[in-house]
Order: C-alpha cells, then structure tokens, then sequence
C-alpha cells in the first residue's frame, strides 16, 4: 500500500482514535475495565504509533504542489517552535480540568490559577503552533491537509473545552476566563505571580527549549528535511 491510500488510511486512524474513544462513553467503559493509568498509557503509544506513520505516510505521499516553499518561510517553524515547546512542557499538569493534559481531579482556584493565567489552553496553543508554523513552508497537498487538519483540531478543541468550562461551572464561569487567558504574557510582568510560578515553570521552560535545540539537530534525520534554509 502506497501513495495516497497508504495517507489516506494513516490519517483516517489517527484521527478517528481521537474521536471514536468518545462514542457511547467508549473511553470510559475502557478506563472502569482496565484502570485509568493503564488507558491513558496504552492510547498514548497507540496515538505516538499512528502520528509517525501518519507523518512518513504524507512524506510518501506523491507531491502535488499547492503553493511552492520559499526559503524565508523555513524559518516560521524555527521562530515558533521554541514558544511552542515551551508551552507544552509548561503545560503538562495545568491546574484546570477543562482542557487537554490538565492534573487530574483538580479544581481551579481563581486565587492561584498557575500557568493558566498565561494560557488555559498550553498544550493545544502548543499543536496550533506547531502545526500552523509548519504549514507556512510545507505547500504541497499532503502536507496542508496533515497540518491543516491538526490546526483545525487543535481550535475545535480548545472551543469544545472552554464551552465544556461555561456550561459546567454556569454563575462560576466568570472569575474562570477572567483568571485565565488563551494566551497573555501579562502574568511575566507580575511580582506576584512570578514569585509562586518562576521556579518551577522555568526548569520546565528551558527542558523545551533544550528539546528545541535538540530538534534542530536531528530534524533532518526523521524527515530527511534539514530545519535551516539551504
């Protein structure tokens, strides 16, 4: 299987495994079975499996250019990456439910909203990043479809979860957006908020951007796309 069957088929799984697991509480059923640590470990291999297959299977992919790659437009990913990774890492835990890859069975204190005043949403604005980032340089049709769709995956996620967070904490909603934002760098400027949060998100800030680093170095080797303009 080649070509555009084998995209067509990696794409469809990988998406679908992001969508099928909500049907008739599906996810739910699995995690009362099998223990919460255990799905969440299994779904997240089974989710890195289909997005390096989905990856290799849009590089296969034959090319049909939608718009040609400039060199300029290299550096989009290289300037966004490092926010990017940075968010993600910073992310990981958030201390509010309602959103992806946020601390389990924990309540959002509007006293002490955490990372959160920066961004409710890290780890999605993280995939929105880079995704859209790397839509800039990769035109051809494979590639705008993969990252177009992650970006748009990416957006309907972070709209399900603040709707999820409106009609959950109904009259209590309000000090929930207004203690947090989709992204704001005003809590940087804030003592106060610095002086709870810049110790342990900083450690969390440099492991991303040391992975950004990393990355540069060994892009080339998983996708056979060297990072830099040539």
């Amino acid at each position: 299987m080649t070509g555009w069957s084998e995209y067509t088929l990696a794409l469809a799984l990988f998406t679908g495994s992001h969508f099928v697991p909500r049907i008739a509480d599906l996810r739910g059923r699995m995690i009362a079975s099998i223990g919460r640590s255990t799905y969440f470990a299994l779904y997240g291999a089974l989710s890195l499996v289909l997005l390096i297959w989905v990856v290799g299977a849009a590089i296969r992919a034959p090319c049909l250019e939608v718009w040609p790659q400039q060199p300029w437009s290299r550096w989009v990913p290289n300037l966004a990456m490092p926010l990017a990774l940075m968010l993600g890492f910073c992310g990981v835990r958030l201390r509010q439910p309602f959103t992806l890859g946020a601390r389990r069975g924990v309540r959002f204190d509007p006293a002490d909203p955490g990372f959160a005043a920066v961004s409710r949403h890290p780890l999605l604005l993280a995939l929105t990043l880079w995704a859209g980032a790397h839509l800039v340089p990769n035109g051809e049709l494979a590639m705008v479809i993969l990252f177009g769709s992650f970006v748009a995956m990416a957006l309907l996620a972070i709209w399900a979860f603040d709707a999820r967070a409106r009609r959950v904490l109904a009259h209590d909603a309000e000090p929930f957006f207004t203690r947090t934002a989709l992204f704001s760098l005003r809590p940087l400027t804030s003592v106060e908020w610095l002086r709870g949060n810049a110790r342990r998100l900083g450690w969390r800030a440099l492991a991303g951007l040391a992975l950004w680093l990393a990355a540069l170095h060994l892009h080339a080797v998983f996708t056979g796309v060297p990072a830099f303009p040539t």
